[in-house]
């Protein structure tokens, strides 16, 4: 069975310019995103994991031409997307951003602080049904209550509302126009624990009734293993791990996996945690280290880690892909 989404081979490079006397030249590039593959089947949810800095924002904004991909193939229901960004051809784009929406980190960045919250959330029926203005009061009130929210908070604005509140009008937003696939860009990051609970149920039961694909992407591992299906773990702009979540948190193969599983608080009190503590820095991107991209952090490292770069290759438990010359 085809997936929904494929990113076969997705890279994204941004040149560095040194200033001449006349013009700049480029004396080197910064690897984003580099080599990046993976799927995503209707109704699933990919976790895209790592710190800060490498890469999942950038390989998601890639995916939807936000940022125009270096190299690289992204297919959606079979089909390269791709070059019809590149086209620039506007019915067919719309297409395409009717089944893949996205739904931003900030939720206070992400709304027109001038619009009311009805404003918002008729603007995609605007530009995706414009024509059917009658239908769309009663499909905002529909969108409301999809959220957790009242009919009467369509004509209030951003800055009257929490984060929360904001968070669940960035998703009915993204939901308006009824896709397919959402990539949600760190959605709870900057909430409370106990809002970001309401909103990783909501979407849960969203996904549940709506037969929504996932692409959920945070630094933290106890909020992707709730949302589930799978997931992918990315240091440096490449991806290092993927696999079905539960074998994924049983058995981590990858060193730097398992350090960002023993991060993740321990509920009980008292509880024995065994935290891994990595030495050093993320290594610039200006300057990756040759070979794999973590040795200089990995206590596991043999010499061949610094002279030859690993490939992501199936690790023998089903779908289970890891890039490492020495798992655990």
């Amino acid at each position: 069975m085809s997936a929904l989404l494929e990113v076969d081979s997705l890279s994204k490079y941004y040149p560095v310019l040194r200033r001449g006397l006349f013009r700049a030249r480029q004396s080197s590039e910064i690897r984003a995103v580099d080599n990046v593959s993976f799927r995503i089947q209707a109704g699933e949810t990919l976790g895209l994991v790592g710190e800060s800095g490498c890469g999942k924002t950038t390989t998601a904004r890639a995916i939807l031409n936000l940022v125009e991909p270096s190299e690289g193939i992204v297919r959606f229901q079979g089909r390269d997307i791709v070059p019809l960004f590149k086209e620039n051809d506007r019915a067919k784009i719309l297409q395409v951003r009717r089944s893949l929406q996205y739904v931003f980190q900030d939720p206070w960045l992400s709304l027109n602080p001038r619009w009311s919250i009805g404003e918002t959330l008729k603007e995609p029926l605007r530009v995706h049904r414009p024509e059917a203005p009658e239908t769309w009061n009663a499909r905002i009130e529909e969108l409301l209550h999809m959220v957790g929210l009242e009919p009467h908070h369509a004509w209030r604005y951003p800055h009257e509302f929490s984060g929360g509140q904001r968070q669940r009008v960035g998703i009915a937003r993204a939901l308006a126009i009824e896709p397919r696939l959402l990539i949600l860009d760190e959605p709870v990051s900057s909430l409370d624990v106990s809002v970001r609970a309401q909103i990783l149920n909501l979407l849960v039961e969203r996904q549940d009734r709506l037969g929504l694909a996932y692409l959920y992407i945070s630094h933290d591992l106890g909020s992707v293993r709730f949302i589930r299906t799978h997931v992918a773990v990315m240091y440096l702009g490449k991806l290092v791990e993927i696999g079905e979540v539960d074998a994924l948190f049983t058995r981590p193969r990858h060193h730097y996996t398992r350090a960002l599983i023993s991060a993740i608080p321990v509920p009980t009190p008292g509880a024995e945690n065994t935290r891994i503590i990595l030495q050093g820095e993320v290594p610039s991107a200006l300057n990756r280290p040759p070979g794999c991209p973590f040795h200089p952090r990995c206590a596991a490292a043999l010499p061949v880690c610094s002279e030859t770069e690993p490939m992501l290759a199936p690790s023998g438990d089903g779908d289970h892909r890891m890039a490492c010359h020495n798992p655990a």
